[in-house]
C-alpha cells in the first residue's frame, strides 16, 4: 500500500468498529520453601472475585511495555522486589527464569469483558516473602500439591486454577528434558539439592544413587566447582561436592520421571 494511502486509511479507522478486548498478564511463581514447592498467590483487594486467591497479574500498560516487560513488573511488585530498588530489582529479577506459558482467551473468563490473559511461568530460588501489591489486600507463597488436588482448600478466581494445573504440567516436563531445575538453586549446589528440587516438582521421591549418576553421566548438565560443602551430606560421612549448572541447554539422555521410565 503506498505511504498516502496508509496514512489515509489510519486517519479515518475507528477503533470503536470493533468489541473491546483487554490483554493481561498472570504469573505462576514457583519456588521451594522448606522443601515443598510453593506458588505465589494474592489476595484480590476488590471485585470481581474480592477475597479470593489468585496468581498475581494485571492489564498491559498499552503503549508503555511489552509482554514480558509487564510480567517481570507484576512478579516484582507482587514478590516485594519493586520495594527494594530498581537495581536490586534487577539483580534479582536476573536470577529468575521466565517463560511464556500459554494465553488464554475464553469469552466468560473475566466478568468485566472479554480479556485475554498471557500466562507466564516463574522458576526462582529465594524469592523473599512477599508484598501485596496495590490491587491486593494480601500475598503469600502457597504449597502447590493442595491446590491442585480434586478438592482444593482454595478456589482461585477466574480459571487460575487450570493456568496453575498447566503450569505444573509444564514445570515436571521441562526438569525431564532440560536443565532448569538449577534455576530454583543458588549458583552452587550439591547434588543431593538438586535431588529435592526434582522430589518436589515430580511429587515422588527418587533414589540417591541412581539420580546421582544419571546427573552425572549427562553431558553439560552440571560442573563440579572442586569444592565440597557441608549442605547435602550425611552427619559424620564425607562432605559433598559442589557443583554448578553447565552449558547444556537440553538434557541427553533425558532425566525421565520414574512413572515415565
Amino acid at each position: 500500500m503506498p505511504e498516502q494511502d496508509e496514512h489515509a486509511f489510519l486517519a479515518a479507522y475507528d477503533p470503536r468498529a470493533f468489541a473491546p478486548v483487554a490483554v493481561t498478564v498472570d504469573v505462576v511463581a514457583l519456588t521451594l520453601r522448606q522443601g515443598a514447592l510453593h506458588v505465589l498467590l494474592v489476595e484480590r483487594g476488590g471485585p470481581p472475585f474480592q477475597g479470593c486467591w489468585a496468581l498475581p497479574g494485571g492489564f498491559l500498560r498499552a503503549g508503555e511495555e511489552d509482554l514480558d516487560t509487564a510480567a517481570a513488573r507484576e512478579l516484582a511488585e507482587e514478590t516485594g522486589l519493586a520495594a527494594t530498588g530498581a537495581d536490586a530489582a534487577q539483580a534479582a529479577l536476573g536470577r529468575v527464569h521466565l517463560e511464556q506459558l500459554g494465553t488464554y482467551g475464553a469469552p466468560g473468563r473475566d466478568p468485566r469483558m472479554h480479556v485475554v490473559s498471557v500466562a507466564y511461568l516463574a522458576f526462582a530460588p529465594d524469592l523473599p516473602d512477599p508484598q501485596a501489591g496495590s490491587d491486593a489486600s494480601a500475598a503469600a507463597w502457597h504449597p502447590v500439591d493442595p491446590l491442585v488436588r480434586p478438592e482444593p482448600p482454595l478456589a482461585l478466581a477466574f480459571d487460575h486454577a487450570r493456568i496453575l494445573a498447566d503450569a505444573l504440567d509444564r514445570a515436571r516436563a521441562k526438569l525431564e528434558y532440560s536443565p532448569l531445575a538449577t534455576a530454583f538453586l543458588p549458583p552452587v549446589f550439591t547434588v543431593p539439592e538438586l535431588r529435592a528440587v526434582y522430589e518436589a516438582v515430580w511429587d515422588d521421591k527418587l533414589h540417591p544413587g541412581n539420580f546421582h549418576r544419571k546427573v552425572l553421566s549427562v553431558p553439560g548438565f552440571v560442573e563440579s566447582t572442586g569444592a565440597t560443602s557441608e549442605r547435602g551430606g550425611t552427619r559424620g560421612g564425607p562432605r559433598a561436592r559442589t557443583y554448578r549448572a553447565g552449558p547444556a541447554r537440553h538434557l541427553h539422555p533425558a532425566l525421565l520421571r520414574p512413572e515415565s521410565a
